[in-house]
């Protein structure tokens, strides 16, 4: 991890660490109605996609490619909801969700819909077991 980087606290609270691929923290939002990860680029004052460097955005951008693609195919998405806004938490953040025809928002957006449910303890162990599976698998 680098050293002079440190996750905002928002995403710290709703969130829990799942892994790591390359230069990206991995977070799976803790509401149980969606399926909902975030990347993390670890780059200290990152705040838009468009200040990442070179490789550095072709990596992040091929690894929202490949989860995005290996979520909808493990998770029967209907659609994938992939987004970097930013106005609530400044640092950069890109939101990976995989919606189901009928899940607590559809079709609308995730945002401001309800209230988070949280992961029962077995639910958490399962969804997190999901995902380690999904990067092992994008990783080799």
């Amino acid at each position: 991890m680098n050293m002079s980087f440190t996750l905002d606290p928002r995403l710290e609270k709703d969130t829990v660490a799942i892994g790591k691929v390359g230069l990206c923290q991995i977070l799976l939002m803790k509401d149980a109605r969606f399926s909902w990860i975030i990347i993390v680029p670890e780059i200290p004052g990152l705040t838009e996609l468009h200040e990442l460097q070179g490789s550095d955005y072709k990596d992040v951008m091929t690894l929202v490619h490949t989860l995005s693609s290996e979520m909808k195919a493990r998770l029967s998405a209907h659609k994938m909801n992939v987004a970097a806004l930013g106005n609530m938490v400044p640092q950069l953040h890109i939101h990976i969700i995989a919606r189901i025809e009928g899940d607590a928002a559809w079709p609308s957006p995730v945002w401001g819909v309800g209230t988070a449910v949280p992961y029962t303890d077995i639910a958490l162990e399962r969804q997190i077991e999901t995902f380690n599976s999904i990067i092992i698998n994008i990783t080799g």
